[in-house]
């Protein structure tokens, strides 16, 4: 328990326990997905498991927390789930070397406690957001692009995705496409989407649920947003 001893000021130490004891899967070990997994493997989550079927290229090395310049061409998940080890040894990662999509998502998701969003494309997200409906699990969206970020909590039933995006969808494209990812945008996103997850797990603190937090780092604005069931 030392390891975790600097987390006791803000967390209790039956907080911690189910910390250790709760299962999270983080769709996506990109710009997002690196952070996310750093975080949580730190503040004690015990059980992960890993989503991606990409690998890094030079592309990622502006943003990504996992790659670096020997690791060009390897699998994002196989890198993830050693720089977990690497950081916390107790962590057991499940790591799956594949893209989430209809006919997998369920087996994937089903038996975990929170489902964290790092995808980079709003097709999957949806089905992101239909499955844990399903399964009953609540999820954390993020999503990034250039200066902006914006974060929501979704329990089953929400369909907050419906609020953010239009209902066809099979063509559009992501912001992220246009603006690119400043090296400064996932971490800050991610960790909004880590303490978010937290509080799911510790039932503690006031949750982005049935809104949306609108970050803009240019105009240094926080704006949270009501949304509609």
């Amino acid at each position: 328990m030392k390891r975790y001893s600097k987390n006791m000021e803000s967390l209790s130490l039956g907080e911690i326990k189910i910390l250790n004891k709760s299962k999270v899967a983080i769709v996506g070990c990109g710009g997002l997905g690196g952070y996310i997994a750093e975080c949580l493997c730190r503040i004690g989550i015990e059980y992960m498991t890993i989503i991606d079927g990409d690998i890094f290229d030079e592309t990622n090395l502006n943003r990504q927390l996992i790659s670096h310049a020997q690791n060009i061409g390897l699998k994002k998940v196989k890198e993830t789930q050693k720089r977990i080890n690497l950081v916390n040894p107790q962590v057991q990662v499940r790591a799956l070397d594949t893209l989430l999509d209809k006919s997998n998502s369920r087996d994937i998701l089903k038996g975990h406690h929170v489902v964290v969003d790092a995808l980079d494309n709003i097709q999957t997200r949806k089905i992101l957001q239909d499955t844990c409906r399903e399964l009953d699990i609540p999820m954390v969206y993020g999503a990034i692009a250039g200066f902006y970020g914006q974060v929501s909590t979704i329990f089953p039933g929400d369909n907050t995705l419906d609020f953010v995006y239009p209902k066809n969808t099979q063509n559009l494209q992501g912001t992220e496409k246009e603006l690119g990812n400043p090296s400064f945008i996932p971490p800050l996103i991610a960790s909004i989407q880590v303490a978010e997850t937290i509080k799911i797990l510790i039932n503690r603190g006031e949750l982005l649920r049935n809104k949306i937090l609108f970050v803009d780092l240019l105009q240094n604005s926080f704006d949270i947003i009501e949304t509609t069931k």
